[in-house]
Formats: structure tokens, sequence, C-alpha cells
């Protein structure tokens, strides 16, 4: 089956600086695709890269078959795209946007645009200028819904949304996946991305670092734990056992990581008159902030 995007060795730089490198991964088609990472990891450089906006240094990059640079007009008419730096006339309505973007494209279904306006609350008749940073967002979301394309390329499309919009967009991406249509989904709301992804991907200084279901994340992830004890425990005896690592420590209180086997860990906690014992599996966010702190170390 052909994939919905595909990326070969992907990289780009800028001078020294190379803010995507060595990029390679596969959508497939019907997928909520999260695509993760911090500010500057090269998210959104990717998805300039994928929509021919910018050209790469190394690699290629394919969109429902087709090649990212060569065939960026069909592309760009079989895609709904959001961009993360958003930018409209200032002087036109919302209105006039999405009767201006219909007529370009052809074929579009008026009822739909307004279906659309309707649903995010749209404040369709007063000129951009005028509106807030959220109100423009939902301009353009109808612009990159509003012709159904097969594939939707979103940059931090929440962005500036209250939470009843982003429950709805939520909501709108679900129908998308469940219609056979992809989405590429760029978000740092981790929240957001743990409830509708399929697969996620995390990218850290321009490099994929993982990529799996959110369940096969957090199978991988470590186990944290936090122990009550009766009476202060030096958290040492436990560091001091494989795959732990020490989260925080006050006195008998201490959180900790086990990757791999908890039965050593099990057995060390038990000789040391535990009181009380959570234990659950990593969410998305620690996960995602556990990749950031080796970035950090890394830069240390």
């Amino acid at each position: 089956m052909t994939a919905a995007v595909e990326t070969f060795g992907l990289t780009k730089r800028y001078g020294s600086v190379t803010a995507v490198a060595g990029l390679s991964l596969r959508v497939e088609p019907g997928q909520v695709f999260g695509f993760l990472g911090p500010n500057g990891a090269g998210k959104s450089t990717t998805i300039r890269l994928l929509m021919a906006l910018q050209r790469p240094t190394r690699g290629r990059a394919a969109l429902l078959g087709l090649d990212a640079g060569a065939d960026s007009v069909e592309i760009h008419r079989r895609v709904g795209y959001l961009p993360g730096d958003l930018e409209l006339f200032p002087r036109l309505t919302g209105r006039q946007h999405i009767e201006w973007f219909a007529r370009a494209r052809g074929g579009v279904d008026a009822s739909l645009a307004e279906h659309l306006v309707e649903r995010f609350q749209v404040v369709a008749d007063r000129p951009v200028r005028e509106l807030s940073k959220g109100n423009r967002q939902k301009i353009g979301l109808v612009l990159a819904f509003t012709h159904e394309p097969e594939l939707l390329v979103l940059d931090e499309p929440t962005s500036g949304l209250d939470p009843l919009m982003q429950y709805e967009f939520e909501s709108l991406l679900r129908e998308t996946a469940d219609r056979g249509r992809t989405v590429f989904l760029s978000s740092h709301e981790l929240d957001e991305v743990q409830r509708i992804a399929d697969r996620v991907a995390i990218i850290r200084e321009g490099e994929l670092v993982a990529e799996d279901t959110v369940d096969g994340l957090q199978r991988a992830a470590p186990q944290r734990m936090q122990v009550h004890f009766r009476r202060p425990v030096d958290p040492d005896v436990l560091s001091a056992v494989t795959g732990v690592t020490v989260i925080e420590s006050d006195g008998a209180r201490i959180t900790l990581d086990v990757t791999g086997e908890i039965a050593p860990v099990l057995k060390v906690i038990a000789d040391h008159d535990p009181a009380d014992l959570i234990s659950r599996p990593a969410d998305l966010e620690e996960l995602f902030r556990g990749f950031y702190r080796k970035e950090v170390s890394h830069a240390g």
C-alpha cells in the first residue's frame, strides 16, 4: 500500500546547523500520526520540506506516492495544510478567505465549509486583523479541511484554541481518520496526541529518536514507582539496583523509574519496611520529558 507520507534520509542544513538529520519515517493511510519534539527540534522544518516550501539538503520525501518537490502542485491540490506560522490577509474577513480559496481550488462543497464555520464558531464576517489568534486559527482549520483532502498536514493546529474547540478539533480528527484519510499532526499538546494518535514519532535535534504506537512506547518505557517507607531510606540503596533511576527523594518518600525486570528492586524495597507503593507506566508526557532530559544531558 502506498504510504501517505514517507521520507528517505531527509536532511536540511543551514550552514553549519543541521535542522533535520537523515529522517526516515513512514505514515500509513488512515492514521493519525503524532510528530513530537521540543521547540527547535526540527518539526516545522520537516513539515516545510514535506510541503516543498524548502528544499532538502539531502534525501527526499513523498506524499500520497508523489515526490514532494517534483509533484508539489498536485500534492497541494490533494493535501490540507495548516502552517504553524499561519498568515492571512488582514483586510479580508474569514468568509472572504474561505470563498477565495474555494474558487482557487474548485470543487469545494460550500455546505461543508459552512458546516465547519458553524462547528468551530468561526467569526467569519470581521476583518482578520480584528481577530484573536484563536479565531484566526479557526479560519486556518476551515481552509485546511474544507476541500476534504486525502492527507492533512497540521503544524500546532490547536494553538490559541480554547478547551471546547480543542475537543471539537479532536472529534474532527477521529472522524477524518475513520473515513480513511490521514493526519500528520505536529503538536506540543501531549495529552491531545496521547488521546487521538495511532502512532507517534519523537524528534530531537533533528533526529528521529522513537517511533511506535502510544501503547508500544509506554510498554518500552520505565515503570514509575512511588514508595513510602516507614522510616527514611538512603536512595543510593535503590539506585544501586540495575535498571533503577531515583527521580526524587524526600527521606521516607522516594520516586523512581524502573527499566526491565522489577523483581530485584521490589526485593530491596521489601527489605526496608515499605508502608505504601504506587506503580504505574509512564504517560506520554513523561516519555517525552525523558527524551528531552537525554538531550539536555548530552548537551551538558
